[in-house]
């Protein structure tokens, strides 16, 4: 594996955590082939503040690059992770994993900083290969976003999705127009309510409903 860029990695652990070593087996093993450029490793036995700090409840926890993951980790799994933190698709694959795991807190938190990456979480919107759990994630983060500006970055591939063939996408992106709370969304959504599809043109309306509610 090469990277032109390879992340670098934090691991906490603590004395007496049973798989933490493994981890960190895996991961001292990565840095020795050059896959990561630095392993930092805590005991937050002796450093507690860290994962205050960090809001870390259990241990061993990892962060490769900016993905933060909890639990055990098999050296595959940290070889996969490394590999994804170089690649474009990362982000979305992050993002699917988070949201199966009912872990839409870590996505929110990622948006805070990247709401440019909004567009990595509607990619998985029209992926055939995201789990459910997922899907329905996406929609728990876009509600946990509505009106907020950070919607804002999710307009061009809504209303590119808006055209999709698929009228469950179409259905999602007229309730997810709504929550954006933008002027833009209404065009769109004037033309979802004459879909050929009776949930899309219900949920369009409904979202029209909104964003007059929102606009005051």
């Amino acid at each position: 594996m090469s990277h032109s860029h390879p992340p670098e990695v934090l691991f906490l652990l603590a004395t007496g955590c049973h798989h933490c070593p493994m981890v960190l087996e895996s991961l001292t093993q990565q840095l020795k082939q050059g896959d990561i450029a630095r392993l930092d490793a805590i005991n937050i036995v002796n450093s507690p503040e860290v994962a205050q700090q960090l809001g870390v409840r259990s241990v061993p926890w990892t962060r490769i690059g900016r993905f933060e993951l909890d639990g055990v980790l098999s050296p595959k799994e940290v070889a996969q992770w490394v590999e994804r933190a170089g690649l474009e698709t990362g982000v979305a694959d992050y993002f699917s994993e988070s949201l199966a795991a009912q872990r839409s807190d870590k996505v929110i938190r990622w948006l805070e900083d990247s709401p440019e990456d909004l567009q990595a979480l509607l990619v998985l919107q029209q992926n055939d290969a995201t789990p459910m759990a997922a899907r329905i994630g996406i929609g728990v983060v876009m509600e946990q976003l509505e009106g907020d500006p950070r919607l804002s970055h999710a307009l061009p591939t809504l209303i590119t999705l808006s055209r999709s063939k698929q009228a469950n996408i179409r259905a999602d992106v007229a309730h997810y127009l709504g929550l954006t709370h933008h002027p833009d969304a209404r065009p769109v959504l004037l033309q979802m309510a004459n879909d050929s599809h009776p949930d899309v043109r219900e949920i369009a309306e409904e979202s029209l409903v909104l964003l007059n509610n929102a606009s005051g």
